[in-house]
């Protein structure tokens, strides 16, 4: 399953780096791709193993907030 996320704060390739290294550490969690201009992330994940939820804390305790 594809999802994008919305994350507030990303502004550069240690951002980059810090979201996706927490996201891909999840187990079920196969892809995830930022996009600095758009403040957004796209995570490729099994639904079966994480929750959209588990991500959102993954960033944010990167010290990123998550939107809808």
């Amino acid at each position: 399953m594809e999802k994008t996320l919305h994350v507030q704060g990303m502004t550069c390739g240690h951002c980059k780096s810090s979201v996706e290294g927490a996201l891909k550490e999840l187990n079920g969690v196969s892809a995830a791709e930022v996009n600095l201009e758009a403040g957004s992330v796209d995570v490729t994940f099994d639904e079966a193993k994480v929750t959209v939820e588990v991500m959102k804390e993954a960033i944010e305790e990167q010290g990123y907030d998550v939107g809808a």
